[in-house]
């Protein structure tokens, strides 16, 4: 089953009901604070360290749990089509988490969190149980499986509203989350407020927008657009592989301390993953150059005419970044090594 469109039709009432909704208000953090960026130094570090529950052995144990109709549900060859997809608001098999046992429950929980910095992995399961409504993560959840896991060609990709996660132990080679993700939060209803309260992620939109504040005239013109690229699925994040010639301003043509914001964007960006996750998309983006990345605002897509631009974009030859909080936050990440 797949869902390409992000309605949340019929399931107000619904969500009003769900407990992990009103835990999420209270410990949801604030729209401009609460979450704080991970240092810039360690993802520039060549080491990456390995936790000792890494999800790619627990994808491994939840696979030899699968029974024979189980496996006819949510396994693919690694190749499958199906595998690099990615939508706003989808199920990737008819296989909720709800349908398995408890304990393989517990392991996709567990390969959730794990894929997730230690900061950032409670917040982000609640806000994919609020999104979920009253089926929470466990409902509004499903998981696929391509490959098999252990033999160093594998990946597992949990989809459903506002989520894309894959874990895949690096066997897709020089491809930062194992492919495209997609995370993405309506915190008060679909149509949030130009502040986007209790977001989960609209903090990284507040650093987009302090370099904004650090441009001058003419570097702002070269910034604002008019309407951003919209959404269309995986080419939403299709990588051009071009140096010039973007969106939006040359990080290359800012001044020193405006350059180094825009790397604090990229932490921001970075925060809620697992480091060893965070560092590889951080080598990949430096091997495309920092001064080749482009930053874009788009004033056509303004909640509120307030000038804190809601819809913006950081793209280069080997990372898209495409945020747009209108009328809630959905952010696309692509990040490879260059070509």
């Amino acid at each position: 089953m797949s869902i390409s469109s992000d309605s949340i039709s019929g399931t107000s009432s619904r969500k009003r009901l769900h407990p992990s909704r009103r835990r999420f208000l209270k410990s949801s953090v604030a729209a401009t604070g609460g979450l704080v960026t991970p240092g810039l130094l360690p993802l520039l570090a060549n080491d990456i360290t390995k936790t000792k529950n890494q999800p790619e052995t627990i994808v491994k144990t939840f696979y030899d749990s699968l029974t024979p109709k189980q496996r006819e549900i949510i396994c693919f060859p690694y190749d499958h089509d199906l595998r690099l997809k990615i939508e706003n608001n989808w199920h990737i098999t008819k296989a909720k988490v709800e349908s398995f046992s408890k304990d393989q429950q517990a392991m996709i929980k567990d390969i959730f969190m794990g894929i997730h910095s230690d900061e950032y992995a409670e917040k982000v399961f609640e806000q994919v149980e609020w999104d979920s409504g009253i089926d929470g993560f466990e409902g509004g959840s499903s998981v696929a499986i391509f490959g098999t896991p252990g033999s160093g060609r594998f990946e597992f990709v949990l989809t459903g509203r506002h989520c894309t996660r894959r874990c895949d132990g690096d066997s897709m080679k020089g491809a930062a989350f194992g492919g495209p993700i997609f995370y993405g939060h309506a915190a008060r209803g679909f149509n949030e407020s130009p502040k986007h309260e209790d977001n989960a992620y609209w903090y990284q939109a507040v650093r987009a927008n302090e370099v904004y504040q650090m441009l001058d005239g003419k570097q702002r013109k070269a910034a604002l657009l008019g309407k951003s690229r919209g959404e269309r699925g995986k080419k939403t994040v299709e990588l051009s592989g071009k140096k010039t010639g973007l969106d939006g301003i040359r990080v290359g043509d800012l001044a020193a301390d405006q350059r180094g914001h825009v790397m604090k964007v990229v932490g921001d960006l970075l925060a809620p993953f697992r480091e060893e996750d965070a560092r590889e998309a951080m080598k990949h983006i430096k091997a495309g150059g920092i001064e080749n990345l482009h930053l874009s605002f788009y004033r056509d897509e303004n909640l509120g005419d307030d000038e804190v631009w809601d819809v913006w974009q950081l793209e280069g030859p080997s990372m898209v970044s495409y945020f747009r909080g209108l009328p809630h936050v959905h952010a696309w990440l692509h990040i490879r090594e260059p070509s």
